[in-house]
């Protein structure tokens, strides 16, 4: 296994196939992907762009309320997605917009969450077990370990049944390695051996702090505090970030307990919306990793390995049609009705809610209908 300190990658930043020392365990498993899989991966980091693009634009024009981007991340989300298995469960933080989309979301989910209309914004059951959005940071890591125990407790994993054995994925960014939340859902997964995978997503800025301010060591190297193996690929190379993943969640459904990823990528734009990176972020570094786009990157590959520009282009006016249908579509969206920030708040009704409700609609009723 790849020690913490080195970086796991098998594509260059110019696409061509120059594996790492780290990657020796995992080179095997990244070449074997076919080559209509690695186009599939462009495919959907191509449309998580659009989608992403799009999203912002709406936002900026007010039709959304925040918007989180994952600009520069689609590799290392789209490589650990497509690496986790149907029967797996996924607990992202709140721009692991790729993830869900891999897993079936219906993007405008995403939207009208990001507007406001909804207060989860989609049913895991139905949506490929992604669970919902945590904006509380960290706290998705404390979820994630909770569940993946019960799958234990359950005698979900280590049966040695790959279409039956379950593990869980659990996504956050460098910034959550702090919280305490995190470290303590570290502890219970080593532990109590979680069928578990933890993934860092570090894109170097906890919003307007670098990562080498919160760590003096990689952040991988925190694994083997716990108990667990940690690794570090290269988070803008689809294909390591593919064997390494699966690699570990194979070997957490087989019963080997939990392992942590550094994945190292970069966030191009802003934390969210409500963010200026231009008042603490130097051009230089911005620039930098500009020119190590994971997109190019794997486009670049696809490429040298003979994929037609014409198949390129496709993917793209693909995902050019889906950023337009999710305009329309965002356009178009209803105001939820008043009663809907009422419903749910308690699992049955409940008289302060009802009395809340009527105090409300009492309000509403005394402009007379004027706008």
């Amino acid at each position: 296994m790849a020690s913490a300190s080195e970086t796991v990658s098998v594509l260059d930043q110019h696409g061509r196939i120059r594996p790492t020392p780290a990657a020796e365990p995992f080179a095997d498993r990244a070449l074997a992907v076919p080559l209509e899989q690695r186009v599939g991966f462009l495919a959907d980091m191509v449309r998580t762009r659009a989608f992403d693009v799009a999203a912002a634009n709406l936002q900026r024009q007010g039709h959304l309320a925040l918007w989180v981007p994952s600009y520069g991340q689609e590799a290392a989300q789209v490589g650990s997605a497509r690496a986790a298995r149907a029967q797996d469960t996924i607990f992202p933080a709140y721009r692991e917009h790729a993830v869900g989309m891999v897993r079936g979301l219906d993007p405008m989910a995403i939207i009208r969450l990001l507007r406001g209309t909804t207060h989860g914004g989609w049913d895991p059951a139905e949506n490929g077990n992604f669970r919902l959005y945590t904006l509380v940071i960290g706290s998705q890591t404390l979820h994630a370990t909770g569940y993946a125990m019960g799958v234990q407790l359950d005698g979900a994993a280590g049966t040695g049944d790959l279409e039956r054995d379950e593990a869980v994925l659990v996504y956050f960014g460098d910034g959550a390695t702090a919280q305490g939340d995190t470290n303590e859902a570290l502890v219970f997964a080593a532990s109590y051996a979680t069928p578990q995978v933890f993934f860092i997503q570090n894109n170097h800025w906890a919003i307007s702090v670098p990562v080498e301010r919160q760590s003096r060591v990689p952040l991988a190297q925190r694994a083997s505090g716990f108990g667990m193996p940690g690794i570090r690929v290269d988070g803008n190379d689809v294909l390591a970030t593919y064997a390494v993943t699966g690699t570990l969640l194979d070997e957490a459904r087989a019963g080997g307990g939990p392992a942590l990823i550094e994945a190292l990528t970069y966030r191009i734009g802003a934390h969210t919306s409500s963010d200026d990176p231009t008042k603490y972020r130097p051009e230089d570094e911005l620039a930098w990793w500009s020119e190590r786009d994971p997109l190019l990157r794997l486009r670049h590959h696809l490429e040298a390995e003979g994929v037609g520009r014409e198949v390129i282009d496709g993917l793209d006016a693909e995902a050019a049609d889906l950023a337009a249908d999710v305009r329309r579509r965002t356009l178009e969206l209803p105001d939820p009705p008043m009663s809907a920030m009422f419903e749910h708040v308690y699992s049955e009704p409940h008289p302060l809610t009802e009395s809340q409700f009527q105090w409300l609609t009492q309000y509403e009723a005394s402009f007379g209908g004027a706008s």
